[in-house]
C-alpha cells in the first residue's frame, strides 16, 4: 500500500481517472452498438443517422486517449464502407 501522500494521491486520482474512462468508452461501445444494430436489421439511413451521433463521440474518445487515432479512423471507415454497401444493396 502507499506510504506517502503523494502516492495515496495518485491513487484516489487512478480510480477517477478508470471510472470516467470506462464510462466513456462504454458510451462508445453503445454508440456502435446501434449502427451495428441497425445494419443488422438492413436499414441503411438508420445507421447513417447513428454514424453521424457516433463520429463525435468517438473522436472525443480519441482525443481523451481513450482509443488510438488509427482504431477510431479504422472502425469509422469500416462501418462507413458496410453502410455504402447496404445502400447499394437496397
Amino acid at each position: 500500500m502507499a506510504d506517502h501522500a503523494s502516492a495515496k494521491k495518485r491513487i484516489r486520482r487512478n480510480a477517477k481517472r478508470a471510472e470516467v474512462n470506462g464510462a466513456r468508452r462504454g458510451r462508445i461501445r453503445t454508440f456502435i452498438k446501434n449502427i451495428e444494430l441497425a445494419l443488422l436489421a438492413g436499414d441503411a439511413k438508420q445507421a447513417e443517422e447513428a454514424l453521424k451521433v457516433a463520429r463525435p463521440e468517438i473522436d472525443r474518445g480519441v482525443s481523451k486517449g481513450i482509443m488510438h487515432k488509427n482504431t477510431a479512423a479504422r472502425r469509422i471507415s469500416r462501418i462507413s464502407a458496410r453502410i455504402k454497401t447496404l445502400k447499394k444493396a437496397s
